[in-house]
């Protein structure tokens, strides 16, 4: 499964909602674009080194993907359809839809603008 930015504050912060949809994943997978937005984010939280910790502890269970060229192309594509559809969702989160088209996973998101998306699969919690 690929973790949205929402997803993965929802784990560090320990949320037990979405244990079971993280039990559940065969694997789990952590788009760049994603861990950059979380370190973004705790940056400017005064618990910044608890979450820096965390996040140092934790990304040995997972898969960090990168922006490569076919995810490049997806991306093209994802961003053009949304266009034609009127349907357009913000420039990070084209990209982890990208990402989630080109390996064939769901997201994990409580982001519903990820079903406006054809070809993916949203999860919530």
């Amino acid at each position: 499964m690929i973790l949205d930015t929402n997803a993965l504050s929802a784990w560090a912060d320990g949320d037990r909602s979405i244990e079971p949809v993280m039990r559940s994943a065969a694997e789990i997978v952590l788009p760049v674009i994603v861990l950059g937005e979380f370190g973004y984010g705790i940056r400017q939280s005064r618990y910044y080194q608890r979450y820096a910790d965390w996040l140092a502890a934790n990304l040995q269970s997972v898969e960090v993907a990168v922006i490569d060229r076919e995810v490049a192309q997806a991306y093209g594509i994802v961003r053009l359809e949304l266009k034609q559809a009127g349907k357009p969702i913000p420039i990070n989160d084209a990209w982890i839809a990208a990402l989630a088209r080109h390996r064939r996973l769901p997201v994990i998101s409580r982001d519903g603008h990820f079903d406006e998306v054809s070809g993916i699969e949203r999860i919530s919690w």
